[in-house]
């Protein structure tokens, strides 16, 4: 079970809260409007903290420093990157993501290597996804045996940078297609990750644990000649 703070009491929040708070994690929610907070079901266990999500206090309330990951789905794009930003930067939250209405200021935003997704493509599964790693092992597609799963999967941010190949050797899969700055592309195995870069990669799914929990950890240095 991990931490996860919200920021944004909204439809998507709220469903992100609900969703995570009954899957028995810990949930703190931070909308600057306490009215807000109305929306949340009386089951839901979680925190509320009232503030703005990119004020230290009110993320330190939130236990912003024990977070396992960081979702910034308020209505504003500014105060959502600037939100995201404070998490990554200052606190080092290893997942984090921000909703982004303008479809051109998400683009700018993954190229800073900052999760994005543009408000018309928006979705709570997509978010999930992206702080929730688990979660997109569910897969987008698996072959009629159900032995081979093709599913995005979450990367340690010191991936960014490395080739394509050198994930697929040290994970045991074969990188499908990439999506950066919202197009697919099929990848060579020189092609380098950037930040920002959505891997979908095709494995045994008995294997989904394993590869998890290797790309969530920094790449273990080449050896030497």
């Amino acid at each position: 079970m991990a931490h996860f703070v919200i920021m944004g009491c909204g439809r998507v929040g709220v469903a992100l809260a609900h969703t995570l708070d009954s899957a028995g994690h810990s949930v703190a929610v931070i909308d600057q409007n306490p009215e807000a907070f109305r929306r949340l079901s009386d089951e839901f266990s979680g925190s509320k903290v009232t503030g703005l999500g990119f004020d230290k206090d009110t993320l330190e309330q939130a236990k912003i420093d024990e977070a396992y990951a960081f979702a910034a789905v308020s209505s504003g794009d500014n105060s959502n990157i600037l939100a995201t930003r404070v998490a990554r930067e200052t606190y080092h939250v290893p997942h984090v993501v921000a909703r982004i209405y303008d479809p051109g200021r998400a683009e700018i935003y993954q190229r800073l290597g900052i999760p994005t997704v543009a408000a018309v493509r928006w979705s709570t599964d997509q978010v999930l996804r992206r702080i929730l790693p688990d979660y997109s092992m569910r897969g987008d597609f698996r072959e009629p045996s159900g032995r081979l799963v093709l599913t995005e999967v979450a990367l340690h941010r010191e991936w960014y940078g490395r080739l394509v190949k050198d994930l697929e050797a040290a994970a045991g899969v074969r990188v499908a297609y990439l999506t950066r700055f919202g197009e697919g592309t099929i990848p060579e195995g020189r092609t380098r990750l950037q930040g920002g870069d959505l891997i979908h990669v095709m494995m045994h799914l008995d294997r989904s644990q394993e590869v998890e929990k290797i790309l969530a950890s920094a790449p273990k240095p080449a050896p030497a000649d």
